[in-house]
């Protein structure tokens, strides 16, 4: 005699779990290393109009939160000079402010543009490291063909 599939079917007490509580997603604003553009385009024509060269502690900071927020970035967040590379980035953004670089009457971004400053001068920092590490490659195999040489140790 065939049972039918429901008959055939044992019936357990399975208890099922309730679903996983959600992750709260956290905005953009509660990054640490958050800009608001409006806010960072404010405190540029700010400082433009003073005329002094004091740049405010709030316009400072922003420029700090864009240079270490680019250099957690998936392309630079491994590199043991990130610092250096933080550091050559708010030189390079503060001396472009001093300057005055940013028109503001192009109504573009200065978020972007600042970012950008960043973003090479990062890549000239690992320019320089990599060629910093290539002159001691250089002058370290000289060197140990010259200790080959005075040992008799030529291949």
């Amino acid at each position: 005699m065939k049972k039918s599939p429901t008959e055939s079917k044992k019936s357990t007490n399975k208890v099922v779990p309730p679903p996983k509580p959600r992750r709260k997603r956290r905005s953009k604003k509660d990054n640490a290393h958050y800009v608001n553009a409006k806010d960072f385009t404010q405190d540029i024509r700010d400082y433009y109009d003073s005329g002094t060269d004091e740049i405010g502690n709030k316009l400072g900071d922003s420029i700090l939160k864009i240079a270490t927020g680019l250099s957690f970035a998936p392309n630079f967040i491994n590199y043991s000079y990130k610092d250096d590379m933080v550091g050559d980035a708010i030189v390079k953004m503060f001396s472009a402010l001093q300057s005055k670089k940013f028109d503001l009457s192009t109504g573009n971004n200065p978020f972007s543009y600042f970012t950008t400053i960043a973003f090479h001068a990062f890549i000239n920092r690992i320019k320089k490291e990599k060629k910093q590490r290539q002159v001691i490659s250089d002058y370290q195999e000289m060197v140990y063909e010259e200790l080959a040489g005075e040992f008799g140790m030529n291949n």
